[in-house]
Order: C-alpha cells, then sequence, then structure tokens
C-alpha cells in the first residue's frame, strides 16, 4: 500500500489532482509527484501560482485552442515551467455550438441537446480524438518519456481533452482500463466540477431544464472513455497495437516512460 498524499484544494483552478497511486498491471503503482491534472490555469490566483510552482513542474501541457484561450485566458504563468500547447480540437470546431449553449433560449437548446443528441456528441468527440489527433498523442508521451516530468496535463474543465490524454499516458505506463476510469470518474466530484456558465440575460438562465440538458456535456460518463476505448479496439486491434503503431511508442521509449511514471 502506497499512502495518498494530502489533496491541495486550489481556488482559481478546478479539477486538480496528483494522478500518483494508480496501480500498474504488473503490481506497481503510479509514483506520486510526476503527473498531474487539472483545468485551465488561466484563473489561478497568486497562492494557487505559488502551490502550483513548488511542486517542481517541468512541463505544464495546455490542449485548449486558441478560441477556448480567447475565452479564458492563457494560463497564469509558472516561473521556471515550460507551457506547450497542444492543441486537441480545431478552434473551429463546434465554436457556434458552444456559443448556444451560453446563449442560446431554450427552444435552441432543445433542439440540439435533446433526445440523446448532447451524450452522442460527447461520445463522437471522444472517439474522434483518438482516431485524428495520434500525432498530438505521441508527441505528449514521447516528451514525458524524455525530460518533461513532472508534468500537469489540462484542458478547460480538465475533465475531456486532459482526461483523454491522461488516460492514454496511463495506458502506456501499465494501468488497467478500470483504474484508468476510475481516475476520469474522479472529475464528476462536486468539489472538481467545471461551473456552467451562460450569458447573462439567456432564456432558461441555469434553471433545471438547462441544466438538465447540459449535464451530458459537462459529465464524466463512462460510455465516452468506452467510446475511446472502442475506436482504439476496433481501429488497432487492442492497446498495445494502438501504442506501437497508432502513437510510434517502441519498447525503448515505453521503458523510458515506465521509469519516470512508475514506482
Amino acid at each position: 500500500m502506497t499512502t495518498q498524499p494530502a489533496e491541495h484544494a486550489l481556488t482559481g483552478v478546478r479539477n486538480f489532482r496528483d494522478v500518483g497511486g494508480l496501480p500498474t498491471n504488473d503490481g506497481r503503482r503510479i509514483r506520486h509527484g510526476v503527473l498531474y491534472r487539472s483545468g485551465h490555469l488561466a484563473h489561478a490566483t497568486p497562492e494557487d501560482v505559488a502551490y502550483l510552482s513548488g511542486l517542481g513542474l517541468h512541463t505544464v501541457f495546455d490542449f485548449r485552442n486558441s478560441a477556448d484561450q480567447a475565452l479564458e485566458g492563457p494560463d497564469a504563468e509558472l516561473p521556471g515551467t515550460r507551457n506547450v500547447n497542444i492543441p486537441l480540437t480545431d478552434p473551429a470546431e463546434g465554436a457556434d455550438f458552444w456559443r448556444m449553449v451560453r446563449k442560446g433560449d431554450l427552444a435552441q437548446l432543445r433542439t440540439a441537446l435533446s433526445d440523446g443528441q448532447a451524450a452522442d456528441r460527447m461520445t463522437t468527440s471522444y472517439r474522434t480524438m483518438v482516431l485524428t489527433r495520434t500525432t498530438e498523442h505521441s508527441r505528449v508521451l514521447h516528451a514525458l518519456a524524455e525530460d518533461s516530468v513532472p508534468a500537469l496535463l489540462h484542458c478547460a474543465a480538465g475533465k475531456d481533452r486532459a482526461g483523454l490524454s491522461v488516460a492514454v499516458t496511463l495506458l502506456a505506463a501499465g494501468v488497467g482500463r478500470e483504474a484508468v476510469e476510475a481516475d476520469y470518474l474522479e472529475s464528476n466530484s462536486p468539489h472538481r466540477r467545471y461551473k456552467v456558465h451562460r450569458a447573462e440575460g439567456a432564456e432558461g438562465g441555469l434553471s433545471p431544464e438547462v441544466l438538465e440538458l447540459l449535464a451530458p456535456l459537462f459529465d464524466a460518463r463512462p460510455g465516452y472513455l468506452a467510446a475511446a476505448f472502442g475506436a482504439i479496439d476496433e481501429r488497432w486491434g487492442g492497446v498495445e497495437a494502438y501504442l506501437t503503431e497508432g502513437l510510434g511508442l517502441t519498447p525503448e521509449t515505453r521503458e523510458r516512460l515506465r521509469d519516470r511514471l512508475v514506482d
């Protein structure tokens, strides 16, 4: 058994956590203090910055696109830490959709999100990220294997793009799918969840109906991650082939990655 360090609560950063302690298939565990995940750092307070700077981070991987960064702002600067932006979605992808989420009236929300449409959108997004962003995920894993740890991986909410990237990293480090899913679902904890924002004056505001329509977009659901795993199995026949053929990881790179991440 390993002792889980006390979790530090950040004021302006959502969904921050150390991924250390997760079990690998060979009976070891992910090392504490080498792999972190979170939402964006744009609203980090001076106290948050001081804490994050004290972690000795080598690299912050920001998976947001330029539209996200324009909306939320750039990450707070962490002295001595490299910031690498690797967008996992196109800025134009869904820009109108997310504008509707923030500002749309009830009729628009019902038309776009009801009857399972919101969940279907999320499922498709996860499949798409696995199938079309192999270059980006390969870049992250090679960087982690070389010199980029300790590392913090984040997107906007720390749930989807960061969630999938952390999942891929954990699979490459030898963590089983069930443990990967358990970590992914931690994003649903009340103190981690991304706060839903609606424009002032938007019809319905944050009424129960609106929140129900939006819920699939802001939940971490087992079916979303299962869709990504399913895409891996369908395209490559399993995780091992995905890592070697899809992401170009050699046995030597896998071993270096495990040396850096696993106790």
